[in-house]
């Protein structure tokens, strides 16, 4: 008989389990928003059952770390950390969470909501996430302005036409009128914020009315310009005056040239003479001065040459020295090993931490303790160790082979676990990680770092006294990055995290114990 009712049991904690299983669904296709206006970003689960009690959380997965635009937790909207251009623009429909429905009304739209949303949706034993694209459309310009740039040698009648203040670019075309599309000799865009403007030019050659077109899907501008024979007219009683006055300015040149042809060819002759002599004497000049200066170049290059066989015998002998100070160096270290065993009780509850203590990895499914979550991460990734120092020197060594998304380090034994955390000295954390396939040490600013090559195993070395935080390369025996003259006024714990919110990686970190 007990058996039989701990199988029911049994049976009855995996149908429950399969039972809560859902799908988050979205839009398949992007949603088009018109600026200015409101619009619904679509998002449920199926089968169709309530999410009053799970988390809900919207986010911009296209920015970087992933910032938050809403978040439903607990019963109810919970945006502190929302990006400050969404404050007040954002809603969930508290009645239609009922019925597992989870769309986001965004109000106001602008230009910059454009991009990629996650919603995100997570109850006690399960999670899922769908993307919804949202483009937003037309946002109508000022209408064409045609200008009349005047005429060309041939006599065709310059125009351009100009219009600004459209999202997304537009299309800009000239018709004569028959609805004839007419070539653009020139075209230009520009972007200014968030609007274009567009500028297009053309000529014309005979009077007709001429049209300047703006469109952009369904939206349209236009912009009519008559182009009468006058001007024409006008253009051609120009040219025949100019040509009349042009021969007669030519026969007078002809007979003043005449009359002093004569004076002038002597002067040239007499000037041509004397501006030979002047280039002799300066080509003169100027090959003594070539001289001088190949003679001042070949100097440099053999000074040049001798600093640079300095500079390589220098740094071969620096290379040979670091090759002796390096692993004298990291054995001193070593001196200091502590034994550092993970506290399950801090990790987050996507993490498992080995039974030993000594390696953690991080799984999709929450793992829920006795004791609660009162002091553990809730959306770090992170895991703190049991025992904490005030004083001396510690170290201790990370294997980090393998794994893609890392942060470690030490901090503060009152440091804060809870929401969107920032890890710097100012927030108790003195840490180095890996992120989008780069490394970072994280001071008041993060600062990048240049590696030659990928840590496979980290040493982490602590002078309580003198607040220094020291890491290396184990392997490549090199340093990686120190935090110098800290102040520590309480315990130290090792802190070892897989990133933040969400690591698909299955690779474990590893407190080391094997040197």
């Amino acid at each position: 008989m007990k058996f039989i009712c701990l199988t029911l049991l049994i049976f009855s904690g995996i149908t429950d389990s399969i039972s809560e299983r859902y799908e988050v669904v979205g839009s398949a296709d992007p949603v088009f928003a018109v600026a200015g206006e409101d619009v619904i970003l679509p998002c449920s689960v199926k089968p169709s059952i309530s999410v009053v009690d799970m988390r809900v959380e919207w986010f911009r997965s296209d920015l970087k770390d992933s910032q938050l635009v809403h978040l439903y937790d607990n019963y109810e909207d919970r945006n502190r950390n929302q990006i400050q251009s969404y404050r007040e623009r954002t809603k969930l429909n508290h009645q239609e969470l009922q019925r597992g429905d989870a769309s986001l009304k965004l109000s106001s739209v602008r230009v910059s909501d454009e991009g990629l949303y996650k919603c995100f949706i997570e109850s006690k034993s399960w999670s899922d996430d769908t993307t919804v694209e949202v483009r937003v459309e037309v946002v109508v310009g000022r209408p064409p302005v045609i200008t009349v740039d005047g005429f060309d040698h041939s006599g065709g009648l310059h125009l351009q036409c100009e219009s600004e203040g459209w999202y997304p670019e537009p299309d800009l075309e000239w018709l004569d009128s028959e609805g004839v599309s007419l070539s653009s000799e020139t075209t230009e865009t520009h972007r200014n914020t968030d609007r274009f403007s567009v500028k297009h030019t053309t000529t014309v050659h005979h009077s007709d009315k001429i049209h300047c077109r703006v469109k952009l899907r369904h939206h349209m501008l236009e912009t009519l310009i008559i182009s009468s024979s006058n001007m024409f007219i006008s253009w051609r009683t120009s040219v025949i005056m100019i040509s009349v006055a042009v021969v007669l300015g030519v026969i007078a040149g002809i007979l003043i040239a005449v009359f002093a042809r004569k004076n002038r060819d002597h002067d040239r002759l007499q000037n041509e003479k004397n501006r030979l002599q002047n280039e002799k004497s300066t080509l003169q000049h100027d090959h003594d001065r070539l001289q001088n200066e190949k003679n001042r170049l070949q100097d440099e290059k053999n000074r040049l040459q001798n600093e640079k066989s300095r500079l390589q015998h220098e740094r071969d002998q620096l290379l040979q020295l670091l090759k002796t100070i390096i692993p004298k160096a990291l054995t001193h270290l070593r001196t200091h090993k502590v034994n550092v065993i993970l506290d399950a009780d801090t990790a987050h509850p996507r993490l498992t931490v080995s039974d030993d203590g000594k390696q953690v990895k991080c799984g999709k499914r929450r793992t829920e303790r006795v004791d609660g979550d009162k002091d553990r991460f809730d959306e770090y990734l992170g895991v703190l160790g049991k025992d904490g120092f005030s004083s001396g020197c510690f170290y201790f060594e990370v294997q980090v082979k393998g794994q893609t998304r890392w942060d470690l380090g030490v901090t503060r034994e009152s440091v804060n676990r809870k929401g969107s955390l920032r890890p710097s000295p100012e927030n108790g954390y003195w840490t180095v990680g890996r992120f989008g396939g780069k490394y970072w040490a994280y001071e008041s600013s993060t600062v990048s770092l240049s590696l030659s090559v990928n840590p496979q195993r980290i040493g982490v070395f602590v002078d309580y006294e003198k607040g220094l935080v020291s890491f290396c390369d184990v392997e490549s025996l090199s340093h990686i990055y120190s935090f110098t003259k800290q102040s520590f006024n309480e315990k130290l714990y090792p802190f070892v995290s897989l990133g933040y919110r969400y690591n698909e990686d299955p690779t474990p970190l590893i407190i080391c114990d094997d040197y």
